[in-house]
């Protein structure tokens, strides 16, 4: 990645080494860009090929941390370069992580919007394949979380503690 805005010009935009516009900024624990030279927490590496339940566990940890931003990236990485006929499966789980993280922000409506879209997603992946745990996730129970935390934060209207309110992608055995 290239250095500060300062150093790269006004308007430039950061790259990686092949050249994609990639922003270097830090981030905080919900994914909020901090400013250059601010200790922000580690970024997940982008682009990473990992088995399934690798994905699941790397995932999890993060919901667990407070992470859910974080976790959106790894269901990410399996979305775009996992099987064609999964990628509705890890496109819902990210949405649900992103819908996790509005919601830890405060954003109410974001946050209850894609929790509602990603549970959505899962469950109709389940319905097409068949498929109702895969990689040992509880899809149902995954799906019924989702709803439950868009009603609470449109209750609530604040923001919620993303590790306390995370899902159990595995059901009780985490």
């Amino acid at each position: 990645m290239t250095g500060t805005s300062e150093t790269r010009g006004p308007g430039a935009r950061d790259r990686d080494a092949e050249g994609r516009a990639r922003n270097a900024r830090p981030r905080d624990g919900l994914g909020r860009p901090l400013p250059y030279g601010t200790d922000g927490v580690e970024r997940q590496p982008e682009g990473l090929l990992r088995a399934p339940g690798e994905t699941v566990a790397e995932a999890q940890a993060l919901l667990d941390a407070g992470r859910p931003f974080h976790a959106h990236e790894v269901f990410e990485d399996a979305w775009k370069s996992g099987p064609e006929d999964e990628r509705g499966l890890w496109r819902g789980l990210a949405q649900l992580a992103v819908g996790l993280t509005h919601a830890a922000r405060g954003n109410v409506t974001g946050g209850a919007r894609l929790l509602r879209r990603g549970a959505g997603a899962v469950e109709e992946w389940t319905a097409e394949t068949g498929r109702p745990r895969p990689y040992e996730l509880d899809l149902t129970e995954v799906a019924g979380w989702a709803r439950g935390l868009a009603t609470l934060v449109e209750r609530g209207g604040g923001p919620v503690d993303a590790a306390r309110e995370a899902p159990r992608l595995r059901g009780g055995t985490g």
